[in-house]
């Protein structure tokens, strides 16, 4: 039996098709040909990777080496270790339904296609630029969405419309907005 860099080399090959598989099972119903090439490059963005990169990893062209191990553990919410050891195929094969359902919440913060990458590229620079004026300006905007308020009685007499006070409107925002944790 050899044993060395040729199989941690390998174990880590198998483990890192294991995760795309994982990754695939929790993204997709029935992938066909096409989805998955397009998930291929989903997955190389999650691994904070070029999709050429893993594309050469898959074709035994590049190995994984520690460094790129520890982050492919990292990102993919695996203990320090887990891909240098063996793992029984099928037991990735009938995960739990927690760990399904872990998967997919993993996925749903990730964007979605070109028009979400957009959106949040443009907030991540901004906020990134001017971290206090975004953070307020951000919580104006979307307050609303995130703890929507009651509407207001109408005042008598008064078929129209019920208008708000700024001053009441803001209050009824902040109420449902739990703070942001402060950077250290």
């Amino acid at each position: 039996m050899q044993t060395g860099p040729r199989d941690v080399a390998q174990t880590r090959l198998d483990n890192a098709l294991a995760l795309f598989d994982e990754f695939v099972r929790a993204t997709v119903k029935h992938p066909d040909a096409a989805t998955l090439r397009g998930l291929e490059g989903r997955f190389a963005e999650r691994l904070q990777i070029q999709p050429s990169y893993w594309s050469q990893i898959k074709g035994r062209s590049r190995q994984i080496g520690e460094r790129l191990a520890r982050q492919f553990e990292q990102l993919c919410h695996k203990p320090v270790g887990w891909m240098d050891q063996p793992h029984d195929g099928a037991a990735a094969a009938t995960a739990s339904p927690a760990s399904q359902r872990s998967a997919e919440a993993d996925t749903s913060s990730v964007p979605q296609d070109d028009d979400e990458r957009f959106i949040v590229g443009l907030v991540l620079t901004y906020y990134r630029r001017h971290p206090q004026r975004a953070r307020a300006r951000l919580l104006d905007l979307l307050g609303e969405v995130l703890s929507p308020a009651p509407p207001s009685p109408p005042k008598p007499g008064n078929t129209s419309k019920p208008t708000d006070d700024p001053q009441d409107l803001w209050v009824r925002t902040q109420a449902g907005v739990a703070p942001l944790k402060r950077k250290r």
